[in-house]
């Protein structure tokens, strides 16, 4: 199902919104322009008057009870558009006098005049029919003008071409119906996921966005050039260019039809609900390490580039200089309920969330995914943190921190959830977003919410867009709006409950030592946490001069951000972590140094070798089979890979590079 249109007061806002920018465009060109070359300008603005008087008329005629669902104050909000409206009016004649010609304003104030009796007294075209006639005369010449003005002007403002991925009926009036393959000119996209569209033949209605591809703007500005070669050329050339751009234009729109988007297929067959999209983060994540734990781990240069930002010693206890953040949080993710599942057609391999700190238009930490678990007989519900009688891996663990330094007012933390997928028909891949949901962190007054448990509605959509429905189920066109009938579709909404908690005294000190801003696995910071020190040790301590940029000659401080990015590796590493630091005396585990030491022995005698591993297969995302052959030689005692098989002659690793074992200073520190 399509997503639900605004009201018609909402709608009229919109429109209102639009004009303003046009003439705001208008007047822009007018003053750079001039006067003089007026012709073109006037025409606009003829059209932009027709459409103020066309929508203040519309204004006039609504009701409040058209619209679908209750609004406050709606005769105030009536009265601030006709005001607006009527604003822009008086604009639009002041630029109409000022446009016009100095020797044919009187006739051009006759012209307005006539114009003016029309309205007020109807019968007066009757006895006037030769005026009438010609006046229809010049206005239709006249309309020929602003429709050719127009297409210019909109070819100017980029209006682009697409073709209808299938049939749509309109079922309300203004929608309009268009075939599978029609090619439609988009005239204006609303936020609300309806743009108004205009056909071959000239109709214009709404028209769900999931309904349309665009062609490919390359393909347009072929086509225009060819248009303009075409004048240029002589007759006999023309006929044979004409029918080569026939069947360009055949091809562009054959193209668009077939390379479609996976996500407009689904929706087009009914495997997914409509609220479902292409995951925004997933692609974040594929485009490399830039939202990645890899890349946030390391140190952050200062503005002069001449110091670290986020790396500091201190003098006095030969550690990392504590540092604290504007948010430093732990984030328990509970449950995901009212979550609609896909079609038949498509095998699941994953359900997961992705979340990371979020202030409305960018993301502003690395993205952390944590897997759901799920149960066939509550296709609808996913749960965190299962209960396991051995250590609960990273990707399974709901128990998550997240620092961020931003001073935004908007700073919060966005939640993807998401599902890995493949077509049962072409055996297709992909990452879909089941929906979002944004837990604002500040009040208005810059204050931070209470920490506590949250119950936040799942969005769908994406985070870029309007907010749509997940389920296309859980609200209807039309639907009303009674407190009862509220209360009961609120219960089947898609929900997501998370918990807010400051972090204990002793995570709170490690969370500190890490970067400003990052998110992760809680059951990991106490790693991390050594891992800066170490980082600090190399940079700091031991560097010959603050400028010496030469390489470091450490397998750990190279390896160990690539470790963060696959978590099997990490969760073996917690594991040989956690069995060897049994061993140590009370007074070792408070020791820093013994610790850093131990830190090290544990890397390169565990984690290492299987990094750099021939068998070990290349980290795949949510792929049994690769995870299964992974796990194989991480856990299996008789495929376990140590320092003594990667020297005998039977075992077989990859060929030596640097950098396994040099860490470069240039490439991994950023700004």
């Amino acid at each position: 199902m399509a997503p639900r249109k605004k009201g018609p007061l909402q709608t009229v806002q919109k429109e209102t919104d639009d004009i303003k920018k046009r003439v705001d465009a208008l007047v822009r060109d007018v003053n750079r322009l001039g006067v003089s070359e007026g012709t073109e300008s006037l025409q606009r603005c003829s059209e932009l008057q027709n459409t103020v008087t066309a929508t203040l008329e519309r204004l006039k005629k609504l009701t409040k009870a058209e619209e679908s669902a209750p609004i406050g104050n709606y005769e105030q909000l009536k009265r601030d558009e006709e005001e607006r409206l009527r604003a822009q009016q008086d604009r639009l004649k002041a630029l109409a006098q000022k446009l016009q010609p100095e020797d044919n304003s009187t006739e051009g104030e006759e012209d307005s005049a006539e114009e003016d009796s029309e309205e007020e007294d109807e019968s007066q075209e009757e006895d006037e029919e030769d005026d009438v006639h010609n006046d229809k005369t010049k206005e239709d010449a006249a309309d020929d003008e602003v429709d050719e003005t127009a297409q210019n002007y909109t070819a100017r403002k980029g209006i682009r071409t697409y073709v209808a991925l299938s049939d749509f009926t309109g079922e309300e009036e203004g929608d309009l119906t268009v075939q599978k393959g029609a090619v439609l000119r988009v005239l204006q996209k609303n936020e609300d996921g309806w743009w108004l569209a205009q056909d071959a033949k000239g109709n214009k209605g709404l028209v769900p966005r999931n309904y349309l591809k665009v062609i490919s703007p390359h393909d347009q500005g072929q086509d225009t050039e060819e248009e303009e070669s075409d004048e240029e050329q002589g007759d006999g050339k023309k006929i044979a260019e004409d029918k080569q751009r026939t069947l360009q234009n055949w091809d562009t729109i054959r193209r668009a039809v077939t390379e479609i988007d996976a996500t407009d297929v689904l929706s087009a067959m009914g495997a997914i609900p409509p609220g479902f999209r292409t995951s925004t983060l997933s692609r974040l994540l594929e485009e490399g390490t830039s939202y990645r734990a890899s890349h946030y781990i390391q140190p952050r240069l200062s503005q002069s580039e001449l110091c670290f930002k986020d790396l500091q010693m201190d003098p006095d206890t030969g550690k990392v200089h504590s540092r604290s953040s504007r948010v430093c949080l732990t984030v328990t993710l509970w449950s995901c309920r009212m979550i609609p599942p896909p079609g038949v057609g498509l095998q699941v391999l994953s359900r997961h969330i992705r979340f990371c700190a979020f202030n409305g238009t960018e993301v502003l930490s690395n993205i952390h995914t944590v897997r759901a678990t799920y149960n066939p007989t509550s296709p609808k519900t996913w749960s965190f943190s299962p209960r396991m009688s051995n250590m609960l891996p990273c990707l399974l663990d709901g128990d998550c921190f997240i620092r961020c330094d931003s001073d935004s007012p908007e700073l919060g933390i966005l939640f993807e959830l998401g599902i890995t997928y493949i077509r049962n028909s072409t055996g297709e891949r992909g990452d879909l977003s089941c929906g979002w949901a944004f837990l604002k962190l500040f009040d208005e007054n810059g204050a931070l919410i209470p920490l506590r448990t949250y119950e936040l509605t799942v969005h769908g959509g994406t985070p870029y867009e309007a907010e749509a429905d997940a389920d296309a189920t859980s609200t209807k066109r039309g639907t009303s709006t009674g407190v009862l009938q509220q209360m009961l579709l609120s219960r089947k909404l898609p929900k997501l409950i998370v918990k807010l908690k400051p972090p204990k005294t002793r995570v709170r000190e490690q969370l500190n030592l890490l970067p400003d801003t990052i998110t992760g696995c809680l059951s990991t910071v106490h790693l991390l946490s050594l891992y800066r020190q170490l980082l600090a040790d190399a940079l700091l301590l031991d560097r010959v001069t603050m400028q010496n940029a030469d390489l470091i000659c450490n397998a750990v401080l190279a390896t160990f951000p690539g470790v963060l990015d696959q978590s099997d590796l990490m969760d073996a590493f917690r594991k040989l972590w956690t069995e060897s630091e049994s061993n140590l005396k009370r007074s070792e585990k408070k020791d820093i140094t013994v610790l850093k030491k131990h830190f090290e022995s544990v890397y390169m005698s565990g984690v290492f070798p299987l990094l750099h591993s021939a068998e070990m297969p290349v980290y795949f995302w949510a792929d049994e089979n690769t995870e299964n052959q992974r796990a194989r030689l991480i856990y299996s005692p008789e495929h376990k890979i140590s320092r003594e098989t990667m020297l005998s002659s039977s075992h077989t690793h990859q060929a030596f590079d640097i950098s396994q074992v040099s860490y470069d200073l240039l490439t991994s520190a950023w700004l």
